[in-house]
């Protein structure tokens, strides 16, 4: 017999339709005890119509357009935070003080400042949490943290991020409102730091410990842009790109980039680790497939024979692949939205007494520190400790 997980979903864009998905779809293919239940969405007033057509698309039982008034109802368990940044701060501290548990969109919050009160509100409270960077889930990804902690690359040498999109270069695309909200410092905090590399970052402390020092370069290509809000043409706050170097506490070197004017590139989140053992490279672009260089035999430590060493390309399809098992048969692929879908999966299991579940707001309120380390560089020109 299942046990319900009453959801209240605050916002109906992108993010909430992705996460909205995941709950229904989890339990198809992850055997729980918790059935997620789409009890309640909310959103503002004057989206309306546009919730009410969300909630009837995917089934919410309910519709709320203040999001205090979920904090009240007994029959909700979770938030689930899927609104621009400038709000999670607020309903995030509400729903610790409500005893909700907290499923919490990335970046975390505006600053260090936000999130550390976010951070503290949760684990005083002692509900579950969860931070949705979902590209951990990919299970190509997942794959790459098996081979790294098999000792297959060794002790690690360089790691390169890019994470690159091209739908802001024209100057006629306005700042603000509810579709491009993330051009609008005020409401999103930083553009592609926060929005972008917020996800390489976690990628990368994941995959190979934590960033000690970094020094960075942003630009922001169009100075001003109409904003949707007030109609009035105003300064750009947010950052365009954002490139920067980083070292890690192991001693390997770090490159990372990320812009909105790459021609041509529409989610293009890369990383390659060299190591003294193998090296990786994945593409979220071409998602099934991880890239593998194998150097040495983690069996014997010595060098493979010459006439093996290469580049292989997995096809992260097998049911010996992480997440795998649960979907289709060998060479059927998955897609961005199972991310989420095993995102959901580990976490009804880590409140059913399995594995505990990361990230949390905790692993998120570190990658907020090294967006915020990434800026003030970006600002001094020097370098910046984390």
């Amino acid at each position: 017999m299942s046990e319900e997980l009453r959801i209240g979903l605050i916002g109906c864009g992108f993010m909430g339709r992705t996460h909205s998905n995941a709950y229904l779809q989890v339990k198809h293919f992850f055997p729980s005890r918790y059935k997620p239940v789409l009890k309640v969405c909310c959103a503002r007033p004057e989206e309306k119509d546009k919730l009410e057509a969300f909630a009837a698309t995917w089934g919410y039982e309910s519709l709320e357009f203040d999001w205090r008034k979920l904090m009240a109802r007994p029959d909700i368990d979770l938030i689930d935070v899927c609104v621009p940044n400038v709000l999670h701060h607020d309903i995030v501290l509400a729903a610790a003080e409500a005893g909700k548990m907290v499923v919490c969109e990335k970046p975390l919050a505006m600053n260090v400042a936000e999130a550390k009160e976010m951070v503290a509100a949760v684990e005083r409270a002692g509900v579950a949490n969860m931070a949705s960077f979902n590209y951990r889930r990919v299970p190509a990804v997942s794959l790459a943290k098996q081979i790294i902690d098999e000792g297959r690359v060794g002790r690690t040498f360089h790691y390169r991020a890019t994470y690159n999109q091209d739908y802001t270069i024209s100057a006629d695309v306005p700042q603000g409102g509810m579709s491009l909200w993330r051009l609008d410092g005020r409401v999103a905090g930083s553009g592609v730091t926060g929005d972008l590399l917020a996800h390489s970052i976690d990628t990368a402390e994941w995959l190979n410990g934590p960033i000690r020092r970094v020094v960075a370069y942003t630009e922001t290509f169009i100075k001003e842009r109409k904003h949707s809000d007030t109609g009035r043409v105003e300064p750009v706050t947010i950052d365009d790109a954002c490139l920067f170097l980083a070292v890690f506490a192991n001693g390997s070197c770090g490159t990372f980039e990320s812009t909105r004017y790459a021609r041509g590139r529409k989610n293009y989140n890369t990383f390659e680790i060299n190591g003294e053992n193998g090296a990786v490279f994945f593409d979220l672009e071409d998602p099934h497939i991880l890239q593998y260089f194998r150097y040495v035999d983690p069996a014997t430590g010595k060098k493979i024979e010459d006439h093996l060493t290469g580049w292989q390309r997995i096809h992260v399809t097998n049911s010996e692949h992480p997440f795998m098992k649960r979907y289709w048969v060998p060479g059927c692929t998955i897609g961005y939205e199972h991310t989420f879908i095993n995102a959901f999966a580990d976490f009804l299991a880590s409140i059913d007494g399995g594995p505990e579940f990361h990230p949390t707001l905790r692993d998120a309120l570190r990658t907020q520190q090294v967006c915020e380390a990434v800026l003030s560089s970006a600002r001094s020109g020097q370098w910046t400790d984390v």
